[in-house]
């Protein structure tokens, strides 16, 4: 993996014994979202490694998660392809308009419809993911919904199919370093 690095994250698991590091790298064909995530979960021990590809406008290309959880290897393959999502070749039911991944063990995968929020008008973006249920290793439809506060760095998220609602607390590179209940950012580094 290429790519110069413009911010680099480490969360701490708040549901869990556990934690996530990631670097957000520009690259040759968009951005790069480099992470490790490791957890303790009733399946024992995950070491799992990701990479996310994103287009110049933050839409995922594709992303790779590798690694162990207990005795299991994990080696998925994400591909968004002519408007289809295949999940190691396979193609995925339900997911035709979805523009983002969102790996569920992280909170790294907000980060693309955080970016594509800072950079539009309107206060609200609402978009579709291809959650991956992990460790089901499944990916179904996640609606959801990113809107501005009058508080800087604060957003109001709403995650449709879970009924989820909480206030995130977002970094200038667009990393979640609040995420209530789930996750708080314990070290970050973002140049001006």
């Amino acid at each position: 993996m290429t790519g110069k690095t413009v911010a680099t994250i480490t969360w701490r698991a708040l549901y869990c014994e556990g934690q996530d590091t990631c670097r957000l790298a520009r690259a040759d064909h968009g951005w790069l979202l480099v992470g490790h995530a490791r957890f303790h979960d009733d399946d024992g021990f995950a070491a799992l490694d990701y990479v996310v590809r994103c287009a110049e406008d933050w839409q995922t290309l594709d992303a790779d998660i590798a690694g162990t959880h207990g005795e299991m290897d994990v080696r998925l393959h994400i591909d968004h392809r002519n408007g289809e999502w295949l999940l190691n070749e396979t193609p995925q039911p339900g997911l035709k308009d979805a523009t983002d991944i969102d790996l569920s063990f992280t909170p790294a995968t907000n980060l693309m419809p955080l970016r594509r929020l800072a950079k539009q008008q309107d206060d609200t973006l609402t978009t579709r993911a291809a959650w991956l249920h992990y460790p089901a290793a499944t990916l179904a439809p996640l609606d959801q919904t990113y809107q501005r506060t009058h508080t800087y760095g604060a957003i109001d998220y709403r995650a449709e199919q879970t009924d989820y609602t909480t206030t995130l607390e977002v970094n200038d590179a667009g990393f979640v370093t609040d995420y209530p209940g789930l996750w708080h950012a314990e070290d970050q580094h973002v140049p001006l």
